[in-house]
C-alpha cells in the first residue's frame, strides 16, 4: 500500500494521502521534543509524499499548531490539506499558573471548553493567527465525547450541535473551509453528530482498528451512503498493536487487559506465519475501508516517523486477511486490502 496514495475525501473536493501527519507528538505530550526534531519529521514527512497534516488547540495549548505553521509555511499551500479543530479557546497565562499536563513545556496559554458560536468564530480565527496559513480545509468540533466531558457530554453535545455546528456551516457556505466534522474518541458519538447535523467528515481515535470494527455495525455504513468521509487516528490502540502482546503494553491508555493480551497475541501468531510485521497490518487494514481515506499517526522520531512508513508499504498477501477471518480474529464483512 502507497502512503502517498491520494484518496478522494468522502463528498468534499479534497483528496487526502492515505497517511496523515499526526501533531500531538510535537505538542509535546508527556515529555518534550525540541523544535529541530519537530521540524525534521515535517520536512520528512513533506519529503516523503505526505500531504495530509492535523493538528489542533488542544495539542502542547496551540504549541502544535504554531509548529505546524511554522514547518509548512513556504509549501505551496494548494498541494497540502490541513485540519484543525474548535471547542477550546486559548487565553494567555502566565506559565507558572498553567497546568500543562499531558503536555511538556507547552505554549503559555490557558484551555477553556467553548462550543458556542461566538466562541467557535474566535477560536476558528485564533487557530488561522497561529498557523500563520491563509486557510485550514477541514476544521473538526474537538472532544464533545463521553471520553472527554464525562456526564455532562448530554449538555456539551447539544451545543455543540446548536452554536459550533452553525458557526462552521456558516463557514463552509461562504467557503472559508471546504468540510466540517467532529472529532472524537467514539464513533456512537459520531453517528449522532451525523444523525443530528449535515456533517462532512469525523476525526476517529482508535475505535476502527483490527481489534475494533463495532463502527461497521452501523456508522460506517452510514457514512458510506451519505458520502462523509472518516479519519482514523489511534489506529494502533494506544500501544498494543505498534508493540504487540507484550509485558506493559498500553490500550486505550491503560494497561491492556488479559483479554486484550490474550487476542493481540492470536493476531501476532498469523502475522508471524506469514511474515508481516503487526503494525503493518494495524496501518493497512484502516484505510482499507471505503469511507476511510487516511490513517493518522503521531511520531516522536523521523525514525519513527520512516518505520511508519515502511509498515504501510509492507506487502501483506491475501492469505493473511483470510486466516484472521477464519480465525475468527476479524470480522468477515471487514473490508481488507487488495
Amino acid at each position: 500500500m502507497d502512503h502517498a496514495t491520494r484518496n478522494k475525501f468522502g463528498r468534499v473536493d479534497l483528496e487526502v494521502t492515505a497517511f496523515g501527519f499526526g501533531t500531538a507528538p510535537v505538542g509535546n505530550i508527556f515529555r518534550e521534543i525540541d523544535e529541530a526534531t519537530s521540524d525534521g519529521m515535517f520536512q520528512a514527512a513533506w519529503d516523503a509524499g505526505v500531504r495530509y497534516y492535523d493538528t489542533a488547540p488542544m495539542y502542547g495549548h496551540g504549541l502544535a499548531e504554531l509548529r505546524t505553521g511554522q514547518s509548512l509555511r513556504w509549501k505551496n499551500r494548494d498541494d497540502l490539506v490541513l485540519s484543525s479543530k474548535v471547542g477550546r479557546r486559548l487565553v494567555p497565562a502566565r506559565r507558572g499558573d498553567i497546568d500543562f499536563a499531558p503536555w511538556t513545556n507547552a505554549a503559555p496559554f490557558n484551555l477553556e471548553f467553548d462550543y458556542t458560536y461566538d466562541g467557535t468564530m474566535r477560536a476558528f480565527e485564533d487557530s488561522l493567527q497561529r498557523l500563520a496559513l491563509e486557510r485550514m480545509d477541514i476544521c473538526f468540533i474537538h472532544d464533545i465525547d463521553v471520553f472527554t466531558r464525562g456526564d455532562a457530554q448530554p449538555d456539551v453535545f447539544k451545543q455543540a450541535m446548536d452554536g459550533a455546528w452553525k458557526a462552521l456551516a456558516k463557514l463552509r457556505d461562504e467557503g472559508v473551509v471546504s468540510a466540517i466534522g467532529v472529532g472524537v474518541n467514539e464513533w456512537q458519538v459520531c453517528q449522532a453528530a451525523l444523525e443530528a447535523r449535515d456533517f462532512d467528515c469525523f476525526l476517529l481515535a482508535g475505535r476502527y482498528t483490527l481489534l475494533e470494527q463495532e463502527a461497521q455495525d452501523t456508522f460506517l455504513p452510514m457514512c458510506e451512503a451519505r458520502g462523509a468521509a472518516v479519519v482514523v487516528g489511534g489506529g494502533f490502540n494506544s500501544g498494543i498493536l505498534a508493540t504487540g502482546a507484550r509485558a506493559g503494553a498500553k490500550y486505550n491508555y491503560a494497561p491492556a487487559p488479559a483479554e486484550i493480551m490474550a487476542r493481540v497475541a492470536k493476531i501476532e501468531a498469523v502475522c508471524a506465519d506469514h511474515q508481516v510485521p503487526l503494525p503493518a497490518a494495524a496501518l493497512q487494514f484502516v484505510v482499507a475501508h471505503p469511507s476511510i481515506p487516511s490513517f493518522i499517526a503521531g511520531t516522536r522520531t523521523i525514525a519513527q516517523l520512516e518505520q511508519n512508513l515502511k509498515w504501510f508499504r509492507h506487502e501483506i498477501p491475501a492469505d493473511f486477511w483470510a486466516e484472521l477471518k477464519h480465525e475468527g480474529l476479524l470480522r468477515t464483512d471487514a473490508p481488507v486490502p487488495v
